[in-house]
């Protein structure tokens, strides 16, 4: 096995079953292929209540600055049905240009180009003036509680410090080279309860129906845009994902009714900001659409993801270089999709995305063309010299 070839690396990863919470023997691939090039590489498990165990890697080639990051996942999702797809999720064939197998896109793919343009310039230029590191996680498509974050958390107490990241998630929504990730919106979920007073359908003078104020504050959450959005930002958007009252009868007024909602929101806002605006206008559709009783709750549930920017035109710009030089695009920088482990990591020091182009990911059949992988390794051959090169210079 080369790993410089970008394809070899993908196909030894793929043929590791790493569905989230699994290892699967997807790090010690990547520790093969990192140990020749001189990494020095260390496993971490993370645990933390009510969640698996998570098995980390981070590898690091070098011992002074400037310091540069790539961070991914070889955890993926579960393949579903087997029979579904036309060739072995986890056998990584090859077949009229594509190569087939969970994790293709989403992620593996990013971290096998990734080694091989290290390896790449390495056998070119010698190592880089300066640190590379690889911090992999096996939990960002799993709950999130024992990856990135607290490998993060880990390699920072025991002395590591970053210039600059790169995720190597699936960026390009139709060719390579079409988007770069420069931030990401927030995202807020709440429960909405609101509780009234139970009762006949034919007696309602003698009921609270909860569902009047449910659907004025629905409609007080969703009728109004939040924002007109920004330059680099989208529209704040508020999503409601389920309502229910828990009744199967059809002539009982039910006591209660909850919603769920999601909002992914701007640099306009903050979680508190935003927390008091929906809350406001809850408020006031609640004193309006129901009966004196009528009493709500809002419960925020999980972790909010905060929304971030990165302002750094020397990671951009080298990236954006790198990119036009191979495929003669110019990517847009952006901040659509959802969240990613970027949202830990712009903690320490500032990063972006880019990596395959992401239609097939998650998805039965999930699957790259070959001519990508080369492509994107080279394009990460090429960001890496750029980088350092100007990190030198400063």
């Amino acid at each position: 096995m080369s790993v410089t070839d970008p394809v070899e690396n993908l196909q030894a990863l793929i043929r590791c079953p790493s569905v989230t919470p699994e290892e699967g023997g997807a790090l010690t691939a990547l520790e093969a292929m990192l140990a020749p090039l001189g990494f020095a590489v260390e496993r971490m498990t993370a645990s933390g209540d009510g969640t698996p165990d998570v098995e980390n890697l981070y590898a690091r080639l070098g011992a002074d600055g400037p310091h540069l990051m790539f961070a991914g996942h070889t955890d993926v999702v579960p393949p579903g049905d087997a029979a579904s797809w036309s060739h072995p999720p986890f056998a990584a064939e090859i077949e009229n240009g594509l190569l087939y197998g969970r994790g293709a896109v989403d992620m593996k793919g990013g971290i096998a180009c990734f080694v091989a343009a290290l390896a790449r310039f390495i056998g070119d230029n010698g190592k880089p003036t300066g640190s590379v590191s690889l911090l992999i996680t096996g939990d960002e498509e799993g709950p999130g509680m024992n990856g990135t974050d607290k490998l993060l958390q880990w390699a920072k107490a025991r002395g590591e410090r970053w210039d600059a990241a790169l995720v190597g998630e699936p960026t390009n929504p139709d060719a390579l080279g079409d988007m770069i990730k420069v931030g990401r919106r927030g995202s807020l979920t709440g429960r909405l309860t609101v509780t009234g007073v139970q009762g006949h359908v034919a007696y309602p003078h003698l009921a609270d129906n909860p569902l009047r104020t449910m659907a004025g504050a629905l409609d007080a959450l969703m009728g109004k845009p939040l924002d007109e959005g920004t330059d680099l930002f989208p529209p704040t958007n508020l999503e409601v994902t389920s309502v229910d009252t828990g009744n199967s009868a059809t002539n009982v007024i039910p006591e209660k009714a909850t919603a769920t909602f999601n909002i992914r929101f701007n640099d306009l806002w903050t979680e508190e900001t935003l927390k008091a605006e929906l809350l406001d206008r809850i408020g006031r559709a609640a004193r309006t659409g129901g009966k004196n009783t009528t009493r709500f709750t809002v419960e925020w549930l999980g972790r909010v993801s905060p929304v971030f920017l990165t302002r750094d035109e020397q990671l951009a710009g080298s990236l954006s270089e790198a990119i036009a030089a191979v495929t003669g695009r110019t990517p847009q920088l952006s901040t659509t999709g959802g969240t990613s482990d970027a949202r830990f990591i712009k903690d320490y020091c500032p990063v972006v995305e880019f990596g395959l182009v992401g239609q097939t990911m998650h998805k039965v059949d999930e699957r790259v063309a070959v001519a990508d992988l080369e492509k994107l390794t080279e394009i990460y051959r090429h960001f890496i010299g750029r980088w350092f090169a100007l990190a030198a210079a400063c």
